[in-house]
């Protein structure tokens, strides 16, 4: 397992991360994993080298982090753990966002659950737009300094979220995001436009969340068929919230991958994982897998590179028109070069 830097710290995570979005759940909308089906996935992850573990409260309603706590016990010094929180978690008017009140009970609440006394990284899920920048990194700050979190992320942020909130915390002299966990695939590539040009810049590592395009790159979605039974896309939420891809833009993709797969010996799922190892500014990747052969399958996207060939022509089939000012810019290449390692 390849081991990369998390942004501007000094602490190395593996490029493959696992989510556990799935442990704990009631539907099949992300997968249902109780205890003894989550050991066994993470007795495989740490057996390849896979040793960090994505959760939050939201999911399953705390169930997630609960399962994997226990899934880890006896072997706390072994994990990464990375966990996040912000979406609303209780039904009182202070239970979502992050204030200082809601942080402090929600970072408590995750230690509870994990069974752990620290949390490696923790991330905020989302922006809150209601509470003053500075109350929300103060808390962090003091956290970090009180040994319960030992890095900082965010998600979801756009832009100007996290460079306000990096320069508010270089003012203060408070811990700073090192990393953005961010959604990031080959059919969904907006995160390059300007997010990656901050990481590069500001030295923002990215955790890499859906992969995979929301079960779009799993190499079951055809032409003239049907989705499978048993698909994320099958999902009302998904339709409701999730991105939003036409059929012939995803199949133009699943071509090259298509090419790409018969000429590697790799399945789809692999080449996509391994495109996005590729990418600058990608620390590491959140895979998940409903059972031991799909985690399998997922872990063997390392230990091999795709051949520049094959990486320009993924990156020729899934390039898509980009909105104002970025189209801009990309007619400046002589000073405005796509972002490189």
């Amino acid at each position: 397992m390849e081991w990369r830097l998390l942004g501007k710290s000094g602490f190395k995570v593996p490029v493959l991360s696992f989510g556990t979005v799935t442990f704990g759940g009631k539907t099949d909308e992300f997968g249902a994993t109780d205890v003894a089906e989550a050991t066994r996935l993470v007795d495989i992850c740490l057996d390849a080298g896979l040793c960090m573990f994505d959760s939050a409260d939201v999911y399953a309603k705390g169930a997630s982090e609960e399962i994997l706590g226990q899934a880890i016990k006896g072997r706390r010094d072994k994990v990464i753990i990375s966990t996040k929180a912000t979406f609303r978690f209780g039904t009182g008017p202070n239970d979502v966002g992050s204030s200082r009140h809601h942080l402090l009970q929600a970072v408590e609440g995750s230690l509870r659950r994990l069974g752990t006394d620290y949390i490696d990284l923790f991330q905020l899920h989302a922006f809150d737009g209601a509470t003053p920048i500075e109350e929300t990194l103060r808390t962090l700050d003091d956290l970090v300094r009180a040994g319960k979190i030992r890095y900082l992320g965010c998600s979801n942020f756009s832009g100007w979220h996290l460079m306000k909130s990096l320069a508010i915390a270089d003012q203060h002299g408070w811990a700073r995001y090192v990393a953005h966990q961010a959604y990031y695939s080959l059919v969904g590539r907006d995160y390059e436009w300007e997010l990656m040009p901050l990481g590069l810049d500001q030295n923002v590592g990215c955790v890499v969340w859906s992969p995979l395009g929301w079960g779009r790159l799993t190499g079951k979605l055809r032409r003239n068929q049907p989705k499978p039974d048993a698909s994320r896309l099958n999902s009302q939420r998904v339709v409701e919230i999730g991105p939003q891809i036409p059929d012939e833009y995803l199949f133009k993709v699943v071509d090259a991958l298509d090419v790409v797969a018969h000429e590697t010996g790799k399945t789809i799922p692999q080449i996509a994982l391994n495109w996005l190892l590729r990418r600058p500014t990608v620390a590491t990747i959140i895979i998940g897998a409903r059972n031991e052969d799909q985690l399998r399958q997922n872990l063997g996207a390392v230990g091999w590179q795709l051949s520049p060939e094959h990486v320009a022509l993924l990156d020729a089939a899934s390039q898509t028109p980009r909105t104002y000012p970025y189209w801009h810019q990309s007619g400046f290449k002589e000073r405005n070069p796509f972002p490189t390692n």
